[in-house]
């Protein structure tokens, strides 16, 4: 009697720079397990009518990426009230009953932190960004219990939106008032593209940023942003991005294949070299 082996991957557009199947591919050798993670590009055009046929092609679930996370949500059968809340979904499981939904990208920033800083409690938080990763990262900061989030984009209306979404604590701040909204804060963080490679700066003053709040940019390419560099050189703890895409990764491959994978730095440094 044979088994199908089961098959999980990532979807997006573009795709081809993804680094989960490097990380999936990792525990899967790691661990001895049956199983493929692929690269899988599907246009916003094709999503909604391809995903429901994988199950039929042998896959047990996949992750979702850009531009995809809000049609998941919409698509799926069951949604986990993270998800529902966050309003986006990164990991979806294929099930008897249908599509199951959820959004691991807020465990996978708390998990990041804690895992460098275990004596992170923050209370005060600077969030640079308004998009969908800001979205979970929120999301995160209420459920630890902050009690004040000051939210700045350049777009000041998505700052606000975000803000109403989310209700009380969540104050948005011009972006023009970006450097002097790091005043007493214990944590910042970046969940912008500006700063990845490719991308323009991040323009930031940190002269008002508390020496001992911790800085965690979102961005991992490069791995040391020019935010990070110049935290650390000015003594603030740092946390780079690359370590929620790995802790992100953990939930979905435990459904999948099974096993409950570590996040160490052999898995760091695969990665890395993908």
């Amino acid at each position: 009697m044979t088994h199908a082996i089961p098959l999980a991957g990532v979807i997006g557009d573009p795709i081809a720079h993804s680094r989960s199947p490097s990380l999936h591919g990792h525990w899967l050798r790691r661990y001895g397990l049956p199983g493929h993670y692929v690269p899988l590009h599907i246009t916003p055009a094709d999503f909604e009518q391809l995903v429901p046929l994988l199950p039929r092609m042998g896959f047990v679930g996949v992750n979702v990426t850009i531009p995809h996370k809000h049609t998941a949500l919409a698509l799926a059968h069951t949604v986990t009230p993270l998800a529902r809340r966050i309003g986006a979904a990164n990991t979806l499981t294929f099930t008897p009953q249908g599509i199951h939904a959820d959004n691991t990208d807020a465990y996978g920033f708390s998990q990041n932190i804690l895992n460098a800083v275990p004596s992170w409690a923050p209370q005060t938080v600077a969030v640079i960004g308004a998009g969908g990763a800001s979205r979970a990262i929120l999301a995160a900061l209420e459920d630890l219990g902050v009690s004040e989030i000051r939210l700045t984009n350049r777009s000041p209306a998505r700052a606000r939106d975000l803000a109403d979404h989310f209700g009380h604590g969540v104050t948005p701040v011009p972006w023009d008032n970006r450097s002097d909204m790091l005043d007493g804060c214990d944590t910042l963080i970046n969940t912008t593209s500006l700063g990845m490679v490719n991308n323009p700066a991040l323009s930031l003053d940190l002269e008002a940023l508390p020496k001992h709040a911790i800085v965690n940019d979102l961005v991992y390419t490069p791995l040391e942003t020019d935010l990070l560099a110049a935290a650390r050189t000015r003594g603030n703890p740092v946390v780079d991005g690359l370590g929620m895409l790995l802790h992100q990764a953990a939930p979905g491959f435990h459904r999948w294949f099974g096993t409950d994978p570590t996040v160490d730095d052999d898995l760091r440094r695969a990665v890395l070299a993908a």
